[in-house]
């Protein structure tokens, strides 16, 4: 019987072949924790008698969800994350260098193949350089940090192949929302979540980020995109699954006549076509997460929004992926042309879409934003109503008032 390529990357960094539903013990390649659950791992890592991580090089801290602290008890969860990081000579990204998922990436923690474990549930994100990312508590890291391995059981896997060509305006995120409908909150729980097909093979590093990211709001373990069409600055060995592997389910779409979507509240598989919601007003729009705040994001708002204004009572709140995305955007014009629209920017991290500072919605309010999860309150505020969609359409509904096609103004 065939393998897919879950069962392949587990078999390898398990010694031996290993099947779907199955319990494996694995050696890991990475390990990553962020300022909401770095201090728990580190308290559990203490209370384990933990006094040297298995490989200092491996383990990455992030202060990335309330950043820069916006009170004293987070500024020393802070403190104490950078002390354990000197302790213990690991990998610390401080206040501004950017948010989790887009730093391990971008500064080369994950490879193809990889087993990668995250204190954070978006961490499939990784799933776009087929590597086996996948969400962990705080305790489960903690062991890790110890000992370099983890277990698991095998998830089974579903493949979805995408065929065609994506119109002008509409983005992996569009796609991605589509599919979560489809797929449900739990359609894919526990699984490992295959992508493939032609529709793939195009799209950007960034855009297959954003695929892999949102299989958490379909309930999925990990998830992996294609790899045929990436370009990538080192040699690697793509894992493909076999002919004969196994799948709980196979999803086949045509995406060619898919127009933009938007998750209406209060929940991420809550979506439909943009054409049932157009002309909602919108007070708030932001711009960001680890879903959808790189460089081509704030390129694709800057499309919309060069040499217009915001509608008014309407802001607009962007922050960058990372450091180095808003000194390309900066270098570019694409942070000119986005500033002089009237958009704010905010420090490069999560900020708004936890709801935590930088960005809390106020009662009644209509927030239209790029990031990954709708439910109530993920923002701040329960009494505001959060909808989701691309940053095309985050830029033409702040530039219109209302949730607006971005065809219908560019």
């Amino acid at each position: 019987m065939g393998q897919t390529i879950a069962e392949k990357i587990v078999s390898h960094h398990a010694g031996r072949q290993v099947m779907a539903n199955e319990i494996a013990i694995v050696a890991i390649d990475g390990a990553m924790a962020t300022d909401a659950t770095a201090p728990l791992a580190i308290k559990a890592f203490r209370e384990m008698g933990g006094v040297r991580l298995w490989d200092p090089s491996r383990v990455v801290l992030v202060i990335d969800h309330a950043a820069p602290a916006p009170n004293e008890q987070v500024g020393n969860l802070h403190a104490l994350m950078r002390a354990f990081g000197r302790e213990m000579g690991c990998v610390l990204y401080d206040v501004g260098e950017g948010i989790c998922h887009q730093l391990m990436i971008e500064y080369d923690h994950v490879r193809p193949g990889q087993i990668i474990l995250g204190a954070d549930s978006h961490t499939p994100t990784y799933g776009a350089l087929g590597a086996f990312a996948m969400g962990v508590g705080s305790t489960d890291l903690a062991a890790a940090w110890l000992t370099g391995k983890t277990w698991l059981k095998t998830p089974a896997s579903i493949k979805i192949v995408l065929d065609g060509t994506l119109r002008t305006g509409v983005s992996a995120k569009d796609l991605v929302l589509f599919l979560v409908r489809q797929i449900g909150a739990d359609g894919a729980r526990y699984q490992a979540v295959e992508f493939t097909g032609s529709a793939i093979r195009s799209l950007s590093l960034a855009s297959r980020m954003t695929l892999a990211n949102m299989t958490a709001e379909m309930g999925a373990l990990t998830a992996f995109v294609d790899l045929q069409g990436l370009d990538l600055p080192y040699r690697f060995d793509p894992i493909y699954p076999d002919p004969d592997a196994v799948y709980s389910v196979v999803y086949s779409f045509n995406v060619d006549n898919l127009l933009p979507q938007v998750a209406i509240p209060h929940a991420p598989s809550n979506v439909v076509p943009i054409d049932e919601v157009a002309g909602t007003p919108i007070q708030m729009a932001f711009i960001g997460s680890c879903t959808n705040s790189r460089l081509e994001d704030l390129r694709a708002a800057a499309a919309v929004l060069q040499g217009r204004k915001l509608a008014p009572g309407v802001r607009l709140i962007i922050a960058p992926a990372s450091r180095q995305v808003f000194m390309m955007a900066l270098q570019d014009g694409t942070i000119a042309a986005l500033t002089e629209s009237g958009a704010t920017f905010i420090t490069a991290g999560c900020g708004p879409c936890v709801g935590t500072h930088q960005g809390i919605p106020g009662n009644g309010e209509n927030v239209i934003t790029s990031t990954n999860r709708n439910f109530r309150g993920r923002m701040g505020n329960p009494h505001a109503s959060i909808y989701l969609a691309s940053p095309a359409v985050v830029a033409a509904s702040a530039l219109r008032g209302v949730i607006t096609d971005p065809a219908d103004v560019l």
